[in-house]
């Protein structure tokens, strides 16, 4: 149950990270810093929010208290993050926190309670916990990148009008167990 619920878990922010990486893709470096209006964030601030929160809670997962000392959520919020490249270093460094903290997680650590804000979690709650709140913001990074391209926007799902054909594509294929992300992400990360 453990190892198929840890990797599935991989695989499903793997999924989510890719999701990021190909809107960002797809926008300019001004596409980046755009905001609807002054109290909308702009993908940069919901990537150095997710950086900030990624390393909270990720960094000494099973000993430390998820809500780090050191952690400063309120600027997270502001827009701090100068350039692409600065807001690809802070999204790469999050998810290598993430993914490193999952690597360590084993049948001898599973039932150990892991706090964020004193409050206890099982594993799984914790987990679920994060892989949630990142799906929410990874929805709006997207749904920004749509709203920033217009009809230039490259789906990343089954593009409209398409659902027939891919259906018809998936249901040719004989049963049989699989994740949903297999031949959308390579290794895991």
């Amino acid at each position: 149950m453990e190892e198929n619920y840890l990797d599935s878990v991989k695989k499903q922010f793997a999924y989510y990270k890719l999701l990021g990486e190909r809107t960002f893709a797809q926008l300019s470096d001004e596409e980046l810093f755009w905001s609807y209006n002054n109290d909308s964030n702009a993908i940069a601030v919901i990537v150095n929010h997710l950086w900030g929160n990624m390393l909270s809670r990720w960094t000494d997962f099973l000993t430390s208290d998820g809500e780090k000392e050191w952690r400063q959520r309120d600027l997270e919020f502001a827009r701090v993050i100068k350039d692409r490249e600065e807001l690809l270093a802070k999204w790469y460094a999050g998810w290598e926190c993430l993914f490193t903290a999952l690597e360590a997680i084993n049948a001898t650590n599973f039932q150990q309670p892991v706090y964020i804000r004193n409050q206890g979690h099982t594993v799984v709650e914790a987990i679920n916990r994060q892989l949630a709140h990142y799906a929410y913001h990874i929805g709006q990074i997207v749904f920004v990148g749509k709203m920033c391209r217009g009809d230039g926007w490259e789906s990343l799902s089954i593009p409209k009008g398409q659902s027939a054909a891919f259906n018809r594509q998936k249901f040719a294929q004989k049963k049989g167990r699989g994740h949903f992300t297999d031949g959308i992400i390579d290794d895991g990360k």
